[in-house]
């Protein structure tokens, strides 16, 4: 029989299809995927092409080598510019609007145009985290932004439009509704029981054990009781805070190193499958608040949304996490 779920963060339902369900092995990506290039002359990401960027806003260099090794800069073709105004307008007297004001840049996390994250070392994913918290932090000083999404798509499907391996970190000056329900249960509950959401949902994964990827001295990871995809994949921080701009140096390492293993899990168990992650943090207002837990979510993209799930707002899983979690824990990558 099939189980409906309650996803704790936001009280929406999600279907755990029994009847439906696949083998952790069947979601393995059936298609290879065509050989790149180290190096592509028409790529403006690649070394050598920076005259194809705006200009840096962050860069990390060997300069022994001459060479950098991750690059930020304002993305070309942005959803939305820092010029404007936040002030609310009304058409007709009934439709509101507002300059589309914000920023939006782009992270190079390597030279290599062939190289996804799964295969750069600890040191190289912890540059690119680095390139994030700096660049968070510098963002959110500025005036009219009130939330930062920080997000990277890997693969057709996921809405990746150039191969080269990139992020992309996008200011915008209102915090949408989607993530306003997710605050206000987490206020509700903090509330109610004085404790946080997030760090108790963690602290239940980790008693029960079962849907337990991996943990480290500071994150852990895990497959949420109410996962909306097959393998979806949270990345937990044991140290309360709301904010990833607040995340330690000594963190960023160690997440780099807990990343680079989930993502080479992925890359390995899956045959390197399209997916997304993004890091949910606090609005900027809401930084030093003690009701919420910045995390990094991973979702691999392995089934398409269909009519139910549009009309309903009701996802269908076919993946237990409790199946898909082992799966994951028990693949040996270093």
């Amino acid at each position: 029989m099939s189980e409906i779920r309650q996803d704790p963060t936001t009280g929406e339902w999600v279907i755990m299809a029994r009847e439906r369900a696949k083998r952790p092995r069947d979601f393995v990506r059936r298609q290879a995927r065509p050989e790149l290039p180290v190096f592509l002359l028409s790529c403006p990401f690649c070394p050598g092409n920076e005259a194809m960027t705006p200009a840096e806003t962050l860069s990390y260099r060997d300069e022994k080598a001459g060479s950098w090794r991750v690059r930020a800069f304002a993305n070309r073709f942005p959803a939305l510019t820092p010029e404007g105004s936040t002030m609310r307008s009304e058409e007709k007297g009934f439709f509101l609007n507002m300059d589309g004001v914000g920023v939006h840049e782009v992270i190079v996390e390597t030279p290599a145009h062939n190289k996804p994250l799964a295969l750069v070392e600890d040191a190289g994913v912890e540059d690119v985290l680095r390139a994030y918290h700096e660049r968070y932090n510098a963002l959110s000083r500025m005036s009219f932004v009130k939330l930062i999404v920080i997000f990277k798509n890997h693969g057709l499907s996921a809405g990746t439009s150039l191969e080269h391996p990139h992020s992309q970190l996008v200011a915008i000056p209102v915090v949408p509704r989607h993530v306003r329900m997710e605050h206000e249960v987490a206020m509700r509950y903090y509330d109610d029981r004085g404790e946080c959401l997030y760090s108790d949902l963690a602290g239940h994964e980790l008693s029960t054990g079962k849907r337990i990827v991996m943990e480290t001295g500071r994150f852990v990871v895990f497959h949420p009781f109410a996962s909306h995809q097959p393998f979806e994949t949270w990345i937990v921080p044991k140290m309360h805070q709301a904010s990833f701009g607040s995340a330690s140096a000594e963190e960023l390492q160690d997440l780099a190193h807990v990343l680079r293993i989930v993502l080479l899990k992925l890359y390995r168990g899956l045959e390197n499958p399209d997916f997304n992650y993004v890091i949910d943090t606090a609005p900027v207002a809401d930084e030093n608040e003690d009701y919420y837990l910045w995390h990094l979510r991973i979702i691999p993209r392995l089934t398409e949304v269909a009519g139910f799930e549009i009309g309903s707002g009701i996802n269908i899983n076919t993946a237990l996490p409790e199946e898909t979690a082992p799966f994951m824990r028990e693949l040996e990558v270093e």
